[in-house]
Order: structure tokens, then sequence, then C-alpha cells
């Protein structure tokens, strides 16, 4: 009885076995592929510059630069390049809340208002048929949750509705798209403050709406962590992971190490963008005062690929762990439904999630990801094992890079 009670268990084991999945392994004889279609984005001049980096597992498998950092300079585009990663800068922010939600110093159903007095009480701005725009109050309190699944309402202002009150308060049309806001002499916490006056676009809970939630999330950090926004990442997120490069602003000494923002022009080739908020804006000579939780920070892919890999692995790194396993599930599983989007894309607590194969390119149904204006992209997919990262300098920009690359990748799994 004993002997056929083992002889069961091996042939279940076996059959198991051979259902398990095959794991994908990157093939580095299908680079060649990755390199000329990326080298073909600079030798046709469609960006400047680009840097890629791909890790399996944890190990580098693709790594290269191609191009100029800044053309006008001759400076030639290297690996250890800084970008300006503007809206890759939510996924930190997102972290650091969910560190604070972990500790029990915040609730994800904590309402904006007790933290920020300006959000007590807000408006919805709501046109008719004719145009006319009328102010109604919200029919609920933002909460936490509601700003990191970018279900407040909150846009960056630059709707016909609102963007004339947004301009005069020194956001929407006046500060860039409206995200940008390095070059101001005051705190994130001043400025959002001043952002809870404003009417929203959407209320409550009822709309996908991209815009100043991270931000508000920022100021919320420095509220209840009693630090500003760079020195609570530094000390519980980049130091620790040794991301030395990533940084709200620029230690002068470095500027080189700045790759030069260009933009797509009308034929799609790019051009040197000007300086300012459309441009290159203030983030070696700014007034290093506004740390911006939804767009402000600087890295390299090295840097970055760590905190992904980070995420990938449930939160931990190398001894290092920033969140529980249960918080990155949580941040990378939709919370939103359909409201971000009705084909298989969702929306979690700080990314963009892939509900179903097919959904964005080859991505597995789990991957999660994001990007940021300046034409950066990113993306994790747990199934295969991957971390990808690719950067650019162009805004704006009108190529299908973020598309593409993802693909090139997945093209050389086997």
């Amino acid at each position: 009885m004993r002997t056929t009670t083992f002889a069961l268990v091996a042939l279940l084991g076996a059959g198991l076995a051979a259902q398990a999945p095959h794991q994908l392994t990157f093939d580095p004889a299908r680079a060649p592929i990755i390199d000329r279609a990326l080298q073909r984005y600079v030798d046709t001049d469609k960006v400047a510059g680009i840097v890629a980096l791909v890790t399996q597992n944890g190990k580098v498998v693709y790594e290269k630069a191609f191009g100029w950092s800044d053309k006008e300079a001759g400076r030639r585009m290297t690996t250890d390049s800084i970008f300006r990663i503007a809206s890759q800068t939510k996924a930190l922010t997102s972290t650091a809340v969910m560190q604070l939600v972990e500790e029990g110093s915040l609730a994800l159903t904590t309402r904006v208002g007790t933290l920020i007095p300006s959000f007590a009480q807000t408006k919805v701005a709501i046109a008719n048929e004719r145009g006319v725009v009328r102010q109604v109050p919200a029919q609920r309190p933002i909460t936490v949750r509601d700003l990191l699944s970018h279900t407040a309402g909150i846009s960056y202002g630059t709707e016909p509705s609102v963007r004339d009150l947004y301009e005069v308060k020194g956001l929407g049309p006046a500060a860039g798209a409206g995200w940008y806001t390095a070059d101001k002499d005051e705190t994130i916490c001043e400025t959002m403050e001043r952002l809870g006056t404003l009417p929203f676009v959407a209320q409550p809970g009822e709309s996908w709406v991209y815009g100043y939630n991270t931000d508000v999330l920022g100021c919320i950090v420095e509220k209840v962590s009693g630090m500003p926004l760079d020195a609570y990442i530094r000390d519980h997120i980049t130091a620790p992971l040794g991301m030395r490069d990533t940084q709200f602003f620029l230690p002068p000494a470095q500027r080189d190490r700045l790759a030069a923002v260009y933009s797509s022009n009308a034929d799609g080739k790019y051009v040197r963008a000007p300086e300012g908020a459309r441009g290159q804006g203030a983030y070696v000579d700014g007034p290093r005062k506004s740390f911006a939780g939804g767009a402000g920070l600087l890295s390299t892919a090295r840097d970055y690929g760590r905190f992904l890999e980070s995420m990938r692995l449930g939160g931990s790194l190398d001894g290092v762990r920033l969140l529980s396993p249960r918080a990155v599930q949580l941040m990378s599983t939709n919370q939103v439904g359909t409201l971000h989007s009705p084909t298989g894309l969702g929306f979690g607590l700080g990314f963009e999630t892939v509900d179903r194969f097919g959904a964005n390119t080859l991505s597995s149904e789990g991957a999660f990801g994001w990007g940021g204006a300046y034409g950066s992209s990113y993306r994790v997919d747990p199934e295969t094992r991957l971390v990808m990262v690719m950067m650019i300098q162009l805004m704006p920009n009108t190529t299908d890079l973020g598309q593409v690359f993802p693909t090139l990748i997945y093209q050389a799994l086997r």
C-alpha cells in the first residue's frame, strides 16, 4: 500500500512538472534586432538619444546607449546619463504614501482636507451644453485612495472650463503643460494649498482623471512625516536602495550628465527644446524649493531599474524592504474597474495595470508600468521576470518608441 502511494505521488508530481509553464528567458542572439531598431530612431533624427535597460531575474540582460545626450555640446549618450523622469516620479511618491499607510501614520480612507485645509470642501466645475460653467460642491470628500488611483477628479487645469482660473493661480497653463513646478519659489504644500481653492473637473470617485493627484500626495507625505519630500524619498527609498542619482535637483557639478531636452517638430524630427517650463527646465539652477511628487525627479535607467526590481520582488531588494508584498500587490492590481480603460488596462494605486494579455502590446497579464512627459517609459512583467526601462528626453514626443520598445524586448524571449 505504501509503495503504491509513493508511486502515485511520483506520478502526480511528474504530471504537474509537465504542466508547469515554460520559463521564458532573454536570448542574447536576438539583441541585434533591438540594436538596429533603436539606432534607426537616432539615424532618422526622430530622437537625439536613448538609454535602454532590461533586467531578468534581477540580472542585466540588455543595456545600451544610443545617440546624443547633448548634440549641440557634442556629448554622446551614456548609460549613466541623467534624465528628467516627470511622471515616473509618481511611483516613488505613491510608494512613500504606502509606507506611511503601512506604519499606521495614514489610512487610504484619510480625508485629504484633514491634512490640507483648502481640501476640506472642494468644488467641481460643470459646463452645460452651451459651455456655461458653474461650480458645484463635491458630493463627498477626497481621500488618499482617490489620489493614488487618480479618481479624485483633479486634472492639470488645462481644460477650457477651468484653465483661466488655474492660470491666475500660477497653475494649469501657467505651469507649462500643468505639471511643471521646478521653477516655483515656494514649497509644494503652498502650491497644493492654493490648488484646493480651485474647482476640479469631476466628482470624486466618478472618473479617472490624470492631474495633480500625486503632487497633493507629496504634500501629504511632508505633512505626515514632518520631512520635506526630497528628504523623505532619499531616506526611505533611494538611499536604502543605493539609487545615488535619483533626486529632484541636480548638483551643478553634475550638469554635464543631464541629457538635453528635444522636441518633435511638424516633420517628426527632433529639434532642441527652449529653456523654461516646456523645455530644459530649472533642474540645475532653479530655486530648489518645489519637490513635486507627481513630476519632479531626475534619475538614471540603472537607478530606476533598481526601484522597479524591488517592486517586482514584492517590495524588497538586497535585504532592503520598502513595502510588504501585499502593499505592492494592491498598488499593481486594478482598483478602478473600467474607469481608466475599457480595453483591458486598469490602474492600481500608482501603476497602470495589464488585466489581460493583448491589452498592452505583448505584456503579460499582471504587468504594470507607466511613463513620463519627456518620453521615458517603464514596465514590470512579473510573469516573465522582466524589468524594462527606456529613457529619452523628447517633449512633445511624436514617436512610437513607447509602444515599440517593449515589443523589441518581448521578441527576444525564448
